[in-house]
């Protein structure tokens, strides 16, 4: 392409960006000036208070609610007559493979994941992806 083209394309993509926000400005002034319907105030909107301190007296109610943590290391499906040989030092195969992250679970929904660290002679977990909620969305309608 040569540069005369390319200056020609930049130009005309210069003049529709410029029209298209001229279009939405005049768009936003016309919604500004008509009265909007109001809508009903069945419940407290959260915006209310105004203020992040009103945000968070309202989020005070559900901190000290408990919840479960669980570490999900891999998963497997066993018969019974297994279930029942199993004896100290038995191995039981798990479906991940090694190195794969685990899967970390709070009452029973996958929210992140993350690899194993030890701290002080303690297992822990280091996260390494949280699973955002239009993700877990996805993965519920599958």
């Amino acid at each position: 392409m040569s540069e005369e083209t390319e200056n020609t394309n930049a130009a005309a993509e210069d003049e529709i960006s410029e029209d298209d926000w001229a279009a939405a400005m005049a768009e936003q002034a016309v919604a500004e000036s008509t009265p909007a319907a109001q809508p009903a105030h069945i419940f407290p909107s959260f915006g209310e208070g105004g203020s992040k301190a009103s945000m968070m007296g309202e989020l005070d109610m559900i901190l000290d609610i408990p919840v479960q943590i669980t570490v999900e290391l891999g998963r497997t499906k066993i018969t019974i007559k297994n279930l029942l040989q199993l004896a100290h030092g038995s191995v039981v195969e798990l479906d991940a493979m090694a190195g794969e992250p685990m899967n970390v679970l709070v009452n029973g929904t996958l929210i992140a994941q993350g690899e194993v660290v030890v701290v002080n002679d303690k297992f822990g977990i280091r996260l390494t992806d949280i699973i955002t909620p239009s993700e877990r969305v996805r993965k519920l309608s599958r």
